[in-house]
Order: C-alpha cells, then sequence, then structure tokens
C-alpha cells in the first residue's frame, strides 16, 4: 500500500517558522490549497510575524529615539563642562583645549596662536560697595564686549572671578597688538548699574606662542604679563619678556617668606599717637605693621601688604597684628600717667571684614589679653562699611556687640554723604589729610571742614582728623570742634620702646 503523498504546504510552513525564528520577521507563508487546519495554522503564523514585526519595528524606534537624546545630552553635558554657567564663554578647560590644537597646528608650519589674558582693574571694589549682583552684571557685559570685539574663529574664554582670556589662532604680535587695543577701547566704556555709572577698564597681558611651547607655559607667561600690565595702575598692554617671569618668581619667593615672617615674628608693630587736641594728652595709638625682613631691613606695608590681600595671608597677618597690639595695650596700661580709657586702632582689610573667623578672632584675643572691648577700635574703609554682603554685615554687628568700636578711615575720599554717613555702623570718624592740607590759611576749606564736622557730630560720631603736619592745623581743628587727631606734628609712628617714653612723659 503506498504512502498518501505530503501536503507541500507542511514544507513551506516548517521553512517559514524556521526563517521567522532566525529573525526575518518580513517572513510570509504562503496560503493556498483548501482552507483546512493547515491553512488555519498558516495564517496564525503570519498573523504572529505581523505582531512581532510592528513590535521589533516600535522598539528599533524606541531604541533610536533613546540614543539620539542619550547622544544629546552628552553633547549638552559637554558643552556644560566647557562652557562658564554666568558669561556662556568657554571656560579654562575649553580654552586649553583650544590651545593645544593651536600649538599643534604650529608645529605643523601653521602660524602661532597669540594669547591675551585679562582682569578688570576696579572689580573688587564693585563687588565691596554695589553687591555681587552688581558684580555677575558687569562680568556679563564685559563677556558681551570682548566677543563683539574679536573674530568669529577667536577663543573668548572666563578663566574664573574677573579674569578674562582670547586666544587668536594664528596670529603675531602686530594682530595680538590690535586686538588687545580695540579691548582696551571696548572695556573702557562706561557700564550703568541702576543708577550708578561705572568704568572698569582692564589690564592685558599678550604671549605670542614660540616653537616648544606647552599650553601651561603659554598661559603662565601671558598670565605674568597681565599682573605686570596691572602694576601700571592703568588700563595698559604688556607683551611678555623673560624678566618678568624672573620678577613674578621674586614675588613667590617673598609670598613664602611673609609665611615665614608671621610665624617666626619677623613682624612688628610701630606706633602713632592719637591725641587729645584741647590738652595735648596722648589717648590712644594706631598699630601699624612693618616687615623686619632679614636681608632686606625694615619693609613699609605698602611693599607687603597688597600681596598678603592678593594670596589670601592678610588674614593670619591681620590675626597677629591684632594680638600683638591688644598684648602691647596691655602692658601699657600698667604704665603710670597713662589714662583710663587709652585706645588702640587696629585696621583691617576688606579680605578679614568677610571672614567668618573674624568675630571669634577678635573674642579670643580680648579674653587672652583681658583688655576692654571698649579699648579696641578697629578701623575699615568707608567702602567695606558700605559693603552689601552679608558677611560684612554680620562682622559689623557682631563687632559691635562685642563692644568694640568702628572707625571710618579716610573720610572724605569715597562715598561721603549725609545719607551714607547716617547709615554707617560706626562710633569715630577719621577725617583724611586731604581735606585739612589747607587749614590755617586757605578759608574756603576752613568752612569746608567745619561743616565736615558739624555733619559728622550731627550723627552723634566722634571726629579724629589724620595727617595734622602743623600747629596752625591743630588749632583751627580745635577751634572747629574736633576733639582728636594725629600726625606727624604731634608724632611718627615709632617703634613700643620709643613709644612707650612718650607715654611715661605724658
Amino acid at each position: 500500500m503506498n504512502p498518501e503523498p505530503q501536503d507541500p504546504r507542511l514544507l513551506a510552513l516548517v521553512e517559514g517558522v524556521v526563517r521567522i525564528a532566525d529573525g526575518d520577521l518580513s517572513t510570509r507563508i504562503p496560503v493556498t490549497g483548501p482552507r483546512d487546519e493547515v491553512a488555519a495554522v498558516i495564517t496564525g503564523i503570519n498573523l504572529m510575524a505581523d505582531d512581532l514585526q510592528a513590535i521589533y519595528q516600535e522598539l528599533e524606534e524606541r531604541v533610536e529615539s533613546r540614543t539620539a537624546m542619550l547622544r544629546q545630552a552628552q553633547i549638552e553635558l559637554e558643552r556644560m563642562a566647557l562652557t562658564d554657567p554666568l558669561t556662556q564663554l568657554a571656560n579654562r578647560t575649553a580654552l586649553n583645549r583650544a590651545l593645544d590644537h593651536e600649538l599643534a597646528e604650529a608645529e605643523r608650519g601653521e602660524l602661532p596662536p597669540a594669547l591675551l589674558v585679562m582682569d578688570l582693574n576696579s572689580f573688587k571694589g564693585i563687588n565691596d560697595t554695589l553687591g555681587h549682583g552688581a558684580g555677575d552684571t558687569v562680568l556679563q557685559v564685559t563677556a558681551r564686549r570682548l566677543v563683539e570685539t574679536v573674530r568669529d574663529g577667536d577663543t573668548v574664554a572666563r578663566l574664573g572671578g574677573d579674569e578674562f582670556a582670547v586666544m587668536l589662532p594664528k596670529s603675531n604680535a602686530a594682530h595680538a597688538r590690535g586686538v588687545a587695543k580695540r579691548i582696551l577701547r571696548a572695556l573702557g566704556e562706561s557700564i550703568d548699574i541702576g543708577d550708578v555709572r561705572i568704568v572698569c577698564g582692564t589690564s592685558i597681558g599678550l604671549r605670542v606662542a614660540e616653537p616648544g611651547h606647552t599650553v601651561d607655559e603659554l598661559v603662565m607667561e601671558a598670565d605674568t604679563a597681565m599682573y605686570a600690565a596691572k602694576a601700571e595702575q592703568r588700563s595698559t598692554v604688556r607683551v611678555f619678556e623673560p624678566a618678568l617671569l624672573y620678577a613674578r618668581r621674586l614675588q613667590g619667593l617673598m609670598i613664602t617668606e611673609l609665611r615665614e615672617a608671621i610665624r617666626t615674628n619677623q613682624l612688628v608693630l610701630y606706633f602713632q599717637p592719637v591725641v587729645e587736641l584741647q590738652s595735648g594728652r596722648i589717648e590712644g595709638a594706631e598699630a601699624l605693621v612693618r616687615w623686619n625682613h632679614p636681608e632686606r631691613g625694615l619693609l613699609m606695608p605698602d611693599q607687603f601688604i597688597p600681596l598678603a590681600e592678593d594670596t589670601g595671608i592678610i588674614i593670619d597677618l591681620g590675626y597677629w597684628v591684632l594680638k600683638e597690639a591688644m598684648r602691647q595695650l596691655r602692658e601699657w596700661e600698667d604704665l603710670p600717667g597713662v589714662c583710663e580709657d587709652f585706645s588702640m586702632r587696629v585696621n583691617i582689610s576688606t579680605t578679614e571684614l568677610q571672614s567668618l573667623e573674624l568675630i571669634e578672632h577678635v573674642r579670643e584675643v580680648l579674653a587672652e589679653t583681658g583688655i576692654a572691648a571698649s579699648k579696641l577700635i578697629i578701623e575699615l574703609t568707608e567702602s567695606m562699611a558700605l559693603s552689601g554682603s552679608d558677611v560684612d554685615k554680620y562682622s559689623l554687628t557682631g563687632l559691635r556687640r562685642l563692644g568694640v568700636r568702628l572707625e571710618i578711615d579716610d573720610f572724605g575720599t569715597g562715598y561721603s554723604s549725609i545719607s551714607y554717613l547716617r547709615s554707617l555702623p560706626v562710633n569715630v570718624v577719621k577725617i583724611d589729610r586731604s581735606l585739612i592740607e589747607g587749614l590755617g590759611s586757605d578759608e574756603g576749606e576752613r568752612v569746608f571742614v567745619a561743616a565736615v564736622l558739624q555733619l559728622i557730630h550731627a550723627c552723634g560720631m566722634e571726629a579724629v582728623a589724620e595727617g595734622i603736619e602743623t600747629a596752625e592745623q591743630a588749632a583751627e581743628l580745635t577751634r572747629l570742634g574736633c576733639t582728636s587727631g594725629q600726625g606727624y606734628y604731634f608724632g611718627r609712628p615709632v617703634p613700643p620702646e620709643e613709644f612707650a617714653q612718650l607715654l611715661r612723659r605724658g
């Protein structure tokens, strides 16, 4: 008996199922012959393949969409990693990448890049007096002006704080100087912050790359030239030269030496008397720091205080001055003839005022020496007293609560006005020497100083005149109602031993 012939549809069914199982979801098995069970199975397999193909296609689209989203997110993360968030300029990392590329191009025979590094000349004062919101606005305006000044292919970067850089690819010294001069003009224009119009200006260091230059060397040398430009205290451009690098190394050495000077007591205090004008009685002293350098001799404050402020060493230096001044005051309190309310004036910097440790330092020193808080007078500038910083306000309020007296130094050189003076949390105002130079010979100046004194007294504050150099100035100030003064007429700053002799003589 012959077997029944096999249905050819079964072979087609098996082959179709194998192809579908291998991933060929476009496979469809032909439906032929009678509408029996085999045809029903084939139709079911085909429907399943349709569903699988639709599901797989949707999955592929989802994967492609998610991949595109991840790729876009990665691009955005990379952009953010290379962008300064405040100004939307390139950041230091992005600048270094661009420099690295251009230096490699120069090694292959292209023209070298030029780098301009700059910072704003008066930015710190803007932050101190107008607040950090105003400072951010200045940085954003500066960034926009820099971008508008250079070519599309140039890289403009913010390196941090108020420091910016411009990289000019395939450049030379003449072209770089021209760009630097355009930047000086652009950044020298005024900026309106609310009702206040300010002019920052900038100092620019310029360095054109040379064969063998690394990115770090190029940035460091342009930065060195910028600091040399800044030292000229005007908006200018300085091209790097090796002598500048030597000067910067000396500055680095001086920073190390200054730290050592604080640790090994190379610093010394000189004291200038503050006198009661009516009687000539010494009612206090101002502590003025000097550096007894082992090789360079006695250095004046302007030779190291700016360096201490720039590097943050001023915190440790100021703490040393405070402790030594209070220790010296405690020693003098036991001298015969020293008045009961004899006070010590100590200057503080903006950096110290913004330190959260200031109040605790003062409290600690007063407790260690047993000095009454009212005998310590802390001198600060008008701009410091007027700063909108929350930390500054915290420090001033905390010092007042300790019982320490606060004094505005150099009154008349900054933002002096009735509204400002009434709002300041101070006890004493020190009238700047520039306001009293003509006293005794200039009637107009006498009227002006009289008005200033009336203003100070009307605000419930005491007045001290500094820079008194003649008997005529002292006599006129006394007649005008100024009770205290200091200056070369009464005595120059002297070491503690000489000041003690002044106290003994009364």
